[in-house]
């Protein structure tokens, strides 16, 4: 009896973990840049961060961790990862150096750190041309919409907590232990997306890589546990061009290459991990934004460039369509987003107007703003999220603040209505949405470190801000959030994290 009884607990234990892990594996992270393939920068689930929480004390540095190289992003996540070191979180950061750093961010310390041996020499700096590592590390990620706000938080609230009384309450005395107070989520009222991105299952062992690109153009895959490559890197672009939007999905890497640095023109290229063969769509103008291309569910890619936002087959990079402007060229990276049947996409142009097309025949505009930025300046990317009323926000960086736009159903058509717009903030980096609150951050110049702002979604009323705690300028790759933590990353080197402190 006894051991009946202990074979069933055990298989209750694995089945009520195996649960959290469904919950908390895979679409819940920040996976790649700007978070999704979708490239939205939003989290919709998180069991923390809401306005309320924000606006109480306890939002502050976590911790900050000094590396060696520059990060060229802040880190792509796993936020629940079981391996040969027990439970951990992990965040994953490559650098100019051509470096790659795990970090447990748990603790704010260093997990592992690879320096990638490059076959040519690396080229020197030059006006558009950074040199070294250009684009982002990533992890393989799923083309379908992260699932929509539930009502219901994945992730740890809180500590680990004892089930066992207080000194002097008694040894045997089970002391009632309040849930945390979970993050109020937003859950929109039309109805969810028709394509959703599901977890893994927990009980499919599988191997799970974090991918870069060298300066050499190769393709390298590192174990999320150790950074060890267990395979030879794949030839995949050019050497020295300027690589951003590194994604991979299908068993396919996708990186865009810009301003023909390494001699090369402009694009969108395809390396198929199997066969290990690289295809390229050359552009008609430079490939704008910092986040590459976004992809909508059915794995079509948009991509901005020159005056033109153009449609790829994902197998092929063959035009399905493209979008042209008639002034000014492209200044961001595309964001898709679902509305109704629809899937639109958005970016906007260098003249200082928004634009939104349907993804399945992008060739004439469903909405257009009026000019509301500065002209020439550039985006570099957007953020995008829905309310509790189903209306869909879409935010843009401005030369000095944070705007906002809804597109609502006005006169039989779609419009785009001026939203809130930011405090000024200097040289403003693409934000990210937390459930109800947006993170963006004042890049700083020489003479102005920079500063991380948090917004009410709905009003852009300021809740919080880092003050001084940012010693230096922040320039790429705007902001990543898990966890419930936002990330920066400086400069000078260093990773921030905000958040909640947890207990060790």
């Amino acid at each position: 009896m006894n051991r009946r009884r202990s074979i069933w607990t055990k298989t209750a234990c694995v089945l009520v973990a195996a649960g959290t892990m469904y919950g908390q594996r895979g679409v819940g992270d920040w996976m790649t840049g700007h978070s999704d393939a979708q490239r939205s920068s939003w989290v919709r689930n998180d069991a923390k961060i809401s306005v309320a929480s924000v606006l109480q004390p306890g939002f502050q540095l976590d911790w900050k961790l000094k590396l060696a190289d520059v990060p060229l992003t802040p880190p792509v996540m796993i936020d629940f990862y079981i391996g040969f070191r027990g439970f951990r979180s992990l965040g994953f950061a490559g650098s100019t150096a051509n470096g790659v750093t795990g970090i447990d961010t748990d603790l704010g310390r260093m997990e592992w750190q690879k320096t990638i041996p490059v076959k040519t020499p690396q080229a020197v700096a030059a006006s558009g041309c950074p040199g070294g590592m250009t684009a982002g590390v990533t992890r393989a990620i799923a083309t379908g919409y992260p699932p929509p706000p539930t009502g219901r938080t994945v992730g740890r609230g809180s500590p680990a907590k004892s089930g066992v009384g207080e000194p002097l309450e008694g040894a045997v005395t089970l002391k009632p232990v309040p849930p945390p107070v979970a993050a109020p989520v937003v859950v929109p009222a039309t109805t969810p997306p028709r394509r959703v991105a599901l977890p893994p299952s927990p009980f499919v062992p599988r191997v799970q890589y974090v991918h870069a690109i060298s300066a050499d153009g190769r393709l390298h895959s590192f174990y999320l546990s150790n950074g060890e490559e267990p395979d030879p890197a794949l030839d995949f672009l050019p050497p020295n061009t300027f690589a951003q939007g590194l994604m991979v999905f299908d068993g396919k890497a996708y990186a865009t290459t810009a301003n023909r640095c390494g001699g090369v023109a402009d694009g969108v290229w395809a390396l198929d991990l199997k066969s290990k063969k690289a295809i390229q769509w050359k552009s008609r103008g430079n490939v704008a934004g910092s986040g590459g291309a976004a992809v909508s569910p059915d794995g079509t890619l948009f991509v901005a460039a020159g005056k033109e936002l153009v449609a790829l087959d994902g197998g092929t990079l063959k035009e399905k369509g493209a979008y042209s402007i008639a002034a000014g060229e492209f200044s961001s990276s595309p964001v898709v987003f679902p509305h109704k049947d629809q899937d639109l996409v958005a970016a906007v142009s260098g003249d200082g107007r928004l634009h939104v097309v349907d993804g399945a025949a992008v060739s004439k505009p469903i909405a257009v703003s009026p000019v509301f930025g500065t002209p020439g300046y550039a985006a570099g990317a957007l953020a995008t999220w829905q309310d509790a009323a189903g209306t869909r926000w879409i935010l843009v960086p401005t030369a000095k603040a944070i705007a906002t736009w809804k597109l609502v159903d006005q006169d039989g058509g779609l419009k785009l209505q001026a939203g809130w717009v930011s405090r000024e903030m200097v040289s403003p980096l693409p934000p990210l949405v937390i459930n109800d609150v947006v993170f963006a951050v004042s890049g700083g110049d020489g003479s102005t470190p920079a500063v991380l702002y948090a917004f009410d979604a709905l009003t852009g009323k300021e809740i919080w801000s880092s003050g001084s705690t940012i010693s230096s300028m922040v320039r790429t790759g705007g902001l990543a959030a898990g966890g419930s933590r936002v990330y920066v990353s400086g400069q000078d080197g260093t990773q921030y994290a905000f958040g909640f402190p947890i207990e060790h």
